[in-house]
């Protein structure tokens, strides 16, 4: 993510309990962090910050990292895929209020799915590099499409740019504006304009043979069954409904409407990207007043079957300009 090395990274890592009683922790963490680092041949610092959890450490580093004006400006990590077969009920919080406070802080995030499966220097790739570009990010996609392709490994691939029209009467307007935008910026990439209609699950032809509708339908239930517990809990303490320790206002339609929309764009990539490198797609904020299990709900039937993915949200600046 870095051109011809230029850049500071810094890698953090997380450390949970008292700084009075884990610094020395802290310091051998950070010595194996560093090593790691060597280990991984990537140029960076490695900082430990201890904290009494995962959210207010990483409140902690957004706010002091960096050195006068050199501060970081996009947080990568990566998907917790482990969360739920982990059972590990405190990420849904955790990763949806992570997001929530680079937004607040104006940092870009990437959000990396199959790290794993990720390419080394040797590992060449000859697919194309997709990108489903739903909302304008500054260009951040644009342009970690761009450094991707200054990488051996992905150097033989081509820049697909997937945009999202609400109806086909915009398509062509659509595509025209976009290809007149890569043009412009001097960046060669094929442009595919994709209509998204209003959509039901249940009227589309061949929907019920979609193999991301398993995947909904489980989501819709484990929703379901959430959603009548937090009542039965308010219920039974008289109090309003809460998630996380705060009070939210559910809204059972739009929780239908996230989760038909999020299908739909999974469904939609799997059909166009199936065989790509690597697919890029903007990743949507957690939605205000939805508990934060509902959000990593959308978010696992977003990447439901994709095997290499980065989902990335920009912030507000353009990135990519006429003049970069």
């Amino acid at each position: 993510m870095k051109k011809k090395g230029r850049g500071m990274s810094i890698f953090v890592s997380i450390l949970d309990g008292d700084y009075r009683e884990h610094a020395e922790d802290a310091k051998a963490a950070c010595k194996q962090l560093d090593t790691y680092i060597n280990y991984k041949n990537c140029e960076g610092v490695a900082e430990i910050v201890v904290a009494p959890n995962m959210s207010e450490g990483f409140r902690g580093i957004v706010q002091t990292m960096g050195l006068g004006n050199l501060k970081p400006n996009i947080v990568v990590m990566r998907y917790p895929e482990i969360w739920r077969r982990e059972n590990l009920t405190e990420i849904p919080a955790t990763f949806a209020g992570i997001i929530s406070d680079c937004i607040v802080a104006n940092i870009a995030v990437v959000i990396v799915k199959g790290l794993d499966e990720w390419p080394n220097e040797y590992q060449r790739q000859y697919g194309t590099i997709d990108l489903y570009w739903i909302v304008r990010d500054g260009g951040l996609m644009l342009l970690l499409s761009q450094l991707l392709l200054t990488k051996e490994s992905f150097e033989s691939c081509k820049i697909q740019v997937f945009c999202i029209a609400e109806e086909d009467s915009d398509a062509e307007e659509l595509k025209a504006d976009v290809k007149k935008f890569l043009y412009d910026l001097r960046m060669q990439a094929e442009v595919i304009v994709i209509s998204m209609k209003s959509w039901d699950a249940q009227a589309e032809d061949g929907s019920q043979q979609d193999e991301s509708l398993e995947a909904f339908t489980a989501a819709q239930q484990r929703i379901a069954s959430y959603l009548t517990e937090m009542k039965s809990r308010a219920e039974g303490e008289g109090n309003v409904l809460l998630a996380d320790g705060k009070p939210v206002v559910v809204n059972e339609q739009q929780v239908e409407k996230f989760l038909f929309t999020t299908l739909k764009l999974n469904s939609t990539i799997l059909r166009y990207s199936r065989m790509a490198a690597v697919v890029l797609v903007s990743l949507p904020p957690p939605p205000i007043n939805h508990p934060a299990y509902f959000y990593m709900e959308y978010m696992d039937l977003l990447v439901e079957n994709v095997p290499r993915l980065l989902m990335v949200r920009g912030y507000r600046k353009d990135v990519v300009t006429l003049f970069t």
